[in-house]
């Protein structure tokens, strides 16, 4: 067995370890030690990615070569280690370009705190996309959900403290909804590691046994992820913690954190229902309609908001409903368009929270009637904003295209649906475009003379280099997406 399958279980001791380290350290020391972190976990989730494609095999990782129940495992393809180099390579582009609203959102002495909950956040998502155990996928749950909530109230305005508690309640009700379905399953299978629950729900479901214990399980576990995803109606916490959130934190909670905890609900619906079991079950007609509904209510409340960043929020809310629709069209197809939209998310929706915290800087408001001419005064932030935009909206050569043509793919897979779902589509599109492209125009709108740009020499170095990466990762997924696509197929295969 190859060197490299190692690197999961060293990057959660790595993070573990780096967050310890980072609570007695300045607070510029412990940012770069969190940026060589984010390095370091991007680089060996590459490797661990050369070696799934080159292999074509999943690894089955025994932590301690202990096998269950006296120890843990790991379980890791294709599609683990890309989204552990996504999120990596996120989060650190999100603390490198937010690092100046760091400083400026941050009391003095807690920056270092800042990134001791970042370290947290990321060896959750680790563990979250390797873990092949439930309880300890709960167990990390709540470090993520602590540490969130941490990088979100960590900005000590009173518009987060509150969003912090609005995050905390639904992200406990989600978390004690997830722990009720795992008991029920331990209850009926006497199993905790996923590959021996797949196996035994598998018989008891065509046996017709504790059907209606099942189902609650599926339904408690599949609710619990969602709330703490945002799909609807459980989305209301969205609008003030990303909107208020200091815009890297914005940015990882948007961007990562929810899709980690998407990611890890494919892994159960895939490893310990089953496919079969699952869509048979109606779980995903219910997931369906509250996805679809989601898009089209997050696109009218985002139409209807003044301010930018809780328009991008409610966005958000309307992005994690293509999700789940594409979730519950089906097991091939529309998962497959749902990995993609999560990279699409991924990529985009940060860098709309940067570059809206540079043109507020500029334009003085972070209302959209402000910030008309902000484009002149911020280019950069401008034109993040609107390449970011466009791929929301769904425009061509973007990441956002691909999404909605692979949504649309996947429709005619279940027929049934056919219709609602691109209705939905059609809809969202037109949504996306009316709200985003008004922002866009506002800011190449001339400025008025009295709004002279105003100049701030040696902010945007770092958030120069973040902005571009993101656009360059956006246009050459967009462009060129077959290759990641057939990629995101491997993987599924051995999902």
């Amino acid at each position: 067995m190859a060197f490299v399958v190692n690197f999961p279980l060293f990057a959660v001791v790595l993070c573990l370890i780096c967050s310890v380290v980072s609570s007695v350290l300045p607070g510029r020391a412990a940012r770069r030690l969190s940026l060589s972190l984010c390095a370091l976990v991007a680089i060996g989730a590459a490797l661990l990615l050369w070696y799934g494609v080159r292999t074509g095999a999943a690894t089955t990782y025994l932590m301690g070569h202990y096998p269950h129940p006296w120890g843990n495992e790991l379980y890791f393809g294709i599609l683990e280690p890309l989204l552990l180099c996504v999120f990596a390579i996120v989060m650190g582009l999100c603390l490198l370009g937010g690092r100046k609203h760091l400083s400026e959102d941050l009391e003095d002495g807690k920056h270092r705190l800042y990134y001791v909950m970042s370290d947290l956040v990321l060896s959750a998502l680790i563990v979250l996309c390797c873990t092949n155990d439930l309880f300890t996928g709960y167990v990390f749950i709540e470090i993520c959900t602590i540490s969130s909530c941490g990088l979100l109230m960590i900005r000590q305005i009173g518009r987060t403290t509150l969003a912090s508690i609005r995050y905390m309640i639904f992200s406990l009700i989600g978390s004690g909804l997830f722990l009720l379905g795992v008991i029920l399953l331990y209850a009926i299978t006497g199993h905790l590691l996923m590959p021996n629950l797949k196996e035994a729900i598998g018989a008891l479901y065509e046996s017709g046994s504790y059907r209606i214990v099942l189902l609650s399980a599926i339904s408690l576990i599949t609710v619990g992820l969602a709330i703490k995803s945002g799909l609807f109606p459980f989305h209301f916490w969205m609008p003030d913690t990303y909107g208020y959130a200091t815009p890297a934190s914005g940015g990882i909670l948007s961007g990562i954190v929810s899709k980690g905890y998407i990611f890890f609900l494919l892994r159960v619906i895939f490893r310990v229902f089953g496919t079969n079991v699952f869509y048979r079950s109606g779980v995903s007609n219910v997931l369906y309609v509250f996805g679809a509904i989601g898009i089209v209510v997050g696109s009218i409340s985002a139409l209807r908001e003044k301010d930018v960043f809780r328009m991008i929020a409610y966005s958000s809310a309307a992005q994690i409903g293509y999700i789940y629709m594409g979730i519950s069209l089906s097991p091939h197809l529309g998962v497959l368009a749902a990995l993609f939209h999560i990279l699409t998310h991924a990529f985009t929706k940060p860098p709309l929270f940067l570059s809206s915290a540079q043109l507020a800087d500029v334009s003085g408001s972070r209302k959209r009637g402000d910030w008309r001419g902000a484009g002149h005064k911020n280019r950069l932030a401008a034109l993040t904003f609107s390449i970011c935009a466009f791929s929301m909206i769904g425009i061509p050569l973007t990441m956002g295209f691909v999404s909605k043509y692979r949504f649309a793919a996947a429709a005619f897979e279940r027929a049934s649906l056919l219709v609602p779902t691109l209705i939905v589509l059609a809809l969202s599109t037109i949504l996306n475009g009316w709200y985003f492209m008004r922002v866009v125009i506002a800011l190449y709108m001339p400025a008025a003379e009295a709004d002279a740009p105003r100049a701030k020499p040696g902010d945007r170095g770092v958030y120069a280099v973040s902005a571009i990466v993101f656009i360059c990762l956006n246009i050459i997924c967009g462009v060129a997406a077959e290759p990641l696509v057939l990629l995101l197929e491997r993987g599924l295969a051995l999902l």
